[in-house]
């Protein structure tokens, strides 16, 4: 019998855009076993180097708001125009395979499942300071000024909401950051609500109901 649940855990993560989320999501990832990265659905344009079903599934708008009629998307929501869809399917399959899910959504998304009492743990990423946000922005290289503006407002907007999360990470040092980033997840696989109670009962206490 296994000690801990079997079940995965999900983890929920929000930034403003260049705070770099996506980056500390990917490195976990890849470092840290049994974790994996919920691949949301978008109807925005691939970015240069990005990979459908990789980095987001693209789809036309009328594809996700037949998604969004058929109920499929635990939350979704529009973002600077486009639409960002998270499946439910997707996220069952994952937690039922025994592995945790890291969800990289906004704001909006986030408290949209809150709302709904889905039971999930909360990080919020923050920048060390809004200029230099914008520097990380600017340096994408694939944002008009215009744009990057619409982010920044975006960003205060978002920030404003960091209170409703679990945990707090300033992206300021990576390794830092990626080592807090570890330490929640790590933390929270050794949790009480972790352990199997029937493992326990028949691995210790069970001998002394004779």
């Amino acid at each position: 019998m296994l000690e801990r649940k079997n079940r995965g855990s999900l983890f929920i993560v929000s930034a403003p855009s260049g705070a770099g989320k996506t980056t500390l999501c990917m490195k976990l990832v890849s470092s840290l076993p049994d974790l994996k990265f919920s691949v949301s659905y978008t109807t925005r344009r691939p970015r240069p180097g990005e990979i459908n079903n990789r980095d987001y599934t693209f789809i036309t708008r009328a594809d996700f708001l037949a998604m969004v009629g058929r109920r499929e998307f635990v939350e979704w929501a529009e973002v600077h125009g486009a639409l960002y869809g998270t499946s439910r399917a997707r996220l069952e399959e994952i937690m039922d395979s025994g592995s945790d899910v890291i969800l990289d959504i906004d704001t909006r998304g986030a408290m949209q499942i809150k709302n709904r009492h889905e039971e999930g743990t909360y990080i919020f990423v923050l920048p060390p300071s809004m200029d230099i946000l914008k520097q990380r922005l600017e340096k994408r290289m694939t944002n008009s000024q215009e744009d990057i503006e619409q982010r920044l407002r975006t960003a205060v907007s978002e920030i404003r909401n960091y209170s409703e999360y679990d945990y707090v990470i300033i992206n300021d040092i990576f390794e830092k950051a990626l080592k807090e980033f570890e330490a929640i997840i790590v933390s929270h696989r050794v949790g009480v609500r972790m352990i199997e109670p029937l493992w326990v009962n028949e691995s210790f206490l069970k001998q002394e109901e004779h």
